[in-house]
């Protein structure tokens, strides 16, 4: 039986995440497992006036191509890849996968190759974006492979999705509204600052620069679900360690117990205690992957534990997270690299934030009572 909360899910991704406007172009791409919110999506978007063009991936063929394509498959840059990002308006993607440990068979290094060969795909996209040539949004569709993650039934997940971006309210944007009036106090008190000390009893003892850098307002534009506000820090400014509780999910693969030592801006030593040869790989697959490329708080009090899901994990109300790798340009970040590896660390249990010298946070809370609290999640 169709679930109606999908269709309300394609409005508001095409009407209020990326504005689809008679005449745009939109991609909309995923894995054949997301074939209903594809559907919908695509009828939204014929609905409004646009174009829509449908990229559905069987999810055998991502695995196929690692794990059977020559060193120079692996290393071929696809034109019509590369053209269709210079030409589509808006882009909608949708994460969803019938097996989300698919790709832990596969050698590290292979899919480090994979990743280097993207990299100009992956730059001119963040330029037309930062530019305000392109509107992109990334949404999550409840699969029971997440669910299984989540250590929920498939029927719990869809709830906790569906209500995490208000699908639940008569006017989801408008609740959106609010968050975004929430967060641009963090955005606009950050903007100012020179110098963020995250500090948690687990080890983590971090300094990150975000002098001149801009914050911005993940408020369901971007990510759906949504919450968070971020910048791209200083490039040779980050010193300390980063010391995880929660492992670190890229592409199908975790990384658990990482700790990674900065200095002058580079990581200089990096450990874990299970994955270890997969994160040495995607930090050494180029010259800015060592680099921090975002700084992020997670502000969604409404997720409230971790899920081996990036979509909700880096939005969990109390915690910050770091990306390896590329910058968002509009950030004023300046790193380049095909990474964008995304790390959460918890702050919620004995955490401290300090900005310039002064706390602002402390157990996963902020001090400033006008700022996200748990409470105010509608």
């Amino acid at each position: 039986m169709h679930d109606p909360r999908i269709d309300k899910l394609a409005r508001v991704l095409v009407t209020y995440s990326v504005g689809v406007q008679r005449g745009d172009l939109v991609r909309i791409s995923g894995s054949a497992v997301a074939e209903p919110l594809i559907t919908a999506l695509y009828s939204e978007v014929i609905r409004t006036g646009g174009h829509p063009v449908v990229r559905m991936i069987p999810d055998a063929c991502p695995e196929i191509f690692l794990r059977s394509a020559a060193d120079e498959q692996l290393a071929y840059l696809d034109p019509l890849a590369l053209q269709e990002v210079e030409t589509i308006d808006c882009s909608i993607g949708i994460w969803g996968d019938a097996n989300t440990k698919a790709l832990s068979g596969i050698e590290p290094s292979r899919q480090a190759r994979a990743s280097k060969a993207r990299k100009p795909i992956v730059e001119r996209f963040l330029k037309r974006a930062a530019e305000k040539q392109l509107r992109w949004v990334g949404a999550e569709f409840p699969t029971h492979a997440s669910a299984q993650d989540a250590e929920m039934s498939l029927s719990e997940f869809e709830d906790f999705v569906f209500r995490a971006g208000f699908l639940h309210l008569s006017d989801p944007a408008a609740a959106w509204q609010q968050v975004h009036d929430r967060q641009q106090r963090v955005c606009d008190q950050l903007e100012g600052g020179h110098e963020l000390h995250f500090r948690t009893l687990h080890g983590t003892d971090l300094v990150v620069g975000i002098a001149s850098r801009h914050w911005l307002n993940s408020d369901g534009h971007h990510n759906f679900p949504d919450g968070e506000v971020y910048t791209g820090p200083i490039e040779d400014a980050t010193q300390g360690t980063l010391s995880l509780t929660f492992p670190a999910c890229y592409e199908g693969k975790e990384a658990s117990g990482v700790r990674l030592v900065f200095r002058d801006g580079r990581v200089v030593d990096a450990s874990a205690d299970k994955g270890e040869e997969f994160l040495i790989r995607m930090l050494d697959q180029d010259a800015g992957a060592r680099i921090l490329g975002e700084v992020a708080f997670g502000l969604n009090y409404g997720v409230t534990r971790f899920m081996k899901n990036l979509t909700f994990d880096e939005k969990i109300g109390g915690t910050f997270h770091v990306a390896l790798g590329a910058s968002y340009p509009e950030s004023g970040g300046k790193n380049e690299s095909a990474l964008h590896w995304d790390m959460v660390g918890d702050l919620s249990k004995g955490g401290i934030v300090e900005l310039d010298g002064e706390c602002i946070g402390t157990d996963g809370r902020f001090l400033d009572r006008a700022w996200p609290q748990p409470e105010d999640q509608l």
